[in-house]
Parts: structure tokens; sequence; C-alpha cells
């Protein structure tokens, strides 16, 4: 693997030449200039992460979760999530850069608070353990989405069409089927469905750089970029805790 922190004069950026003098031209500073973009991308993904589980912690451990859950304050908290990423998705060219910032924040605390059942369901164990092998996944998937060559903007309209999908079979399985085989069905087309999305959305933040660099949307970019990370990560855990999960 290529060691991104090496010098240099010790190394050249993919894609670089040296023009007639030996200096390596502007798309050394194009590479450095991505690198950053992505890794503000995942700091945020990973600190929206970070304080959503601090969250649910903290709301469990204090009372909150079972004092709240079954009443109408615990249905508002619940559907607030979905309220926030449809605020920052179509708001955000009413938005400046520091209110969806904002937002991001804000969205991972409720996010926390409303995941915080899953610490009443499973075993600490087996969330940890689902947690970790969700990261893994996560990382390898991203990775590739990074890396490959191969461009996966045909998975996009299969993918999101294969969310609402999800969405429709957990409702009508919800309510109205009730089957535990076809929920593991679920949990297993929502893993990989995820899994896809992460390294379709990789790739697509990667492209969206070229696209905006430069420009006041960049900024923008960044935090929208990780909500989506955010969101592949979130749900990929969630659909796996069905699978490794170990209920109290």
């Amino acid at each position: 693997m290529a060691d991104w922190n090496q010098n240099q004069h010790e190394r050249q950026g993919f894609g670089t030449a040296p023009d007639a003098r030996g200096d390596v031209t502007d798309n050394t500073v194009m590479d450095q200039g991505l690198r950053k973009h992505m890794l503000s991308i995942y700091n945020y993904m990973a600190s929206g992460v970070l304080l959503t589980g601090i969250v649910a912690l903290a709301s469990v451990a204090s009372g909150i979760t079972g004092a709240l859950v079954g009443s109408g304050i615990w249905f508002v908290i619940a559907l607030s999530p979905i309220a926030f990423v449809l605020l920052m998705s179509f708001g955000a060219n009413k938005f400046s850069a520091g209110a969806l910032q904002v937002m991001f924040w804000s969205y991972a605390a409720v996010m926390g608070v409303a995941l915080s059942t899953i610490f009443l369901i499973y075993s600490p164990g087996s969330i940890a353990v689902t947690f970790f092998a969700t990261a893994g996944a996560f990382a390898g998937l991203s990775l590739w989405g990074y890396t490959t060559k191969k461009d996966l903007s045909g998975m996009g309209s299969f993918l999101i069409m294969g969310v609402v999908g999800l969405i429709i079979a957990s409702l009508l399985n919800a309510f109205l089927i009730g089957s535990p085989g076809l929920e593991l069905a679920i949990a297993a087309l929502g893993v990989l469905i995820f899994a896809g999305l992460t390294a379709y959305d990789t790739q697509r933040l990667k492209a969206e750089y070229f696209h905006f660099r430069g420009t006041e949307w960049a900024k923008k970019s960044i935090i929208l970029g990780a909500l989506s990370l955010y969101l592949d990560f979130i749900n990929m855990f969630m659909f796996l805790l069905r699978f490794l999960g170990s209920r109290e």
C-alpha cells in the first residue's frame, strides 16, 4: 500500500508527471487537495458516529431512554432524524456551510437518542462486535470505492430503488405480515444494499471534489458527504445487528 505520508521528493502522486525542469505538475496539488477533502469527510463522518454512540450510551445510563420509550415524545424523537436528513438534503442551497455543520451535529445527537433502544434489546458485547465488524466492512468498501477504476455510477439508481423497496417491505412486515423469515431476508438485503452504497457514495464524493473544488459549495459538500457516509454506516450496522446481535 502506498505511504501517503511519504515526502513528496521521495514519491510522485498518482497521475503526476515531471515537467521539463523536473518539477511535478499541478496534478500533485490536485491529489493533495482531493486527499484533504476526503479526509475531512471521513473525519466529520467518524465524529458523527462517535457522538451518536456517546449520546446513546448516556441516554440509556441516565434512564432517559427507558422513561421516554412508548411516549409521544419518543415518537417525535424517532422521526426527527428523518426530518434532519430531508432538511439538509433539500435545503442545502439555502443554508451556509456553518448552518449545515450545526444541523449535522444535532442530527447525530438526536440519532443517538433514537438508537439508544438497541441497548435495551441486545447485549453490549454483541453490539460491540457488530460495530467493529461494520467498521471493518465500511473501511474496506470505501477504500475500494475510492481506488477502483470501475465506474459505479450505474449502481446509484438501482441501489436507491433497493432502499425504497427495503422501507416498503419493512413496513409491510412490521404491520401486516410479521414473518421472522422475511425480517432476516430484509436484513440480508439491507446489508448488501448499504454495502454497495458505501462504495458508490465514496466514488461519487471523490468525483464531486473535481466539480466543486474552489467554490463555496465545496465546504457544503464535505458536510453532505459526511452525512451520506454516516447513513451508509449506521444502516449497515443496524441491519447487521439483526444477524450478530444477541438479545438480552
